[in-house]
């Protein structure tokens, strides 16, 4: 239980920190989280972040990277380092 308020944390940390400003896919997100589907409420994020090119900071786009890897979805993040913001 302990694992998963982490990963729900960490999840909803990025969430708040992302550059994404759709309320619908911010609510997507959520509620895949409230049902329990954090690694695919993560992967939403993410792919939204790509589909809209949402420039992202070189420091947040660690954080997804390292959050990717410990959610157990490093896929995740594929091709977001277009988006660093240089």
């Amino acid at each position: 239980m302990e694992r998963y308020l982490y990963v729900r944390a960490l999840i909803s940390q990025l969430l708040e920190e992302s550059p994404l400003t759709s309320v619908e896919v911010i609510a997507d997100v959520r509620h895949l989280m409230s049902v329990g589907e954090e690694e695919l409420a993560f992967d939403t994020m993410c792919s939204w972040l790509y589909e809209d090119s949402l420039p992202i900071a070189p420091a947040y786009y660690e954080r997804l990277v390292s959050a990717a890897n410990e959610i157990g979805s490093p896929r995740s993040v594929d091709k977001l380092d277009e988006l660093i913001e240089r």
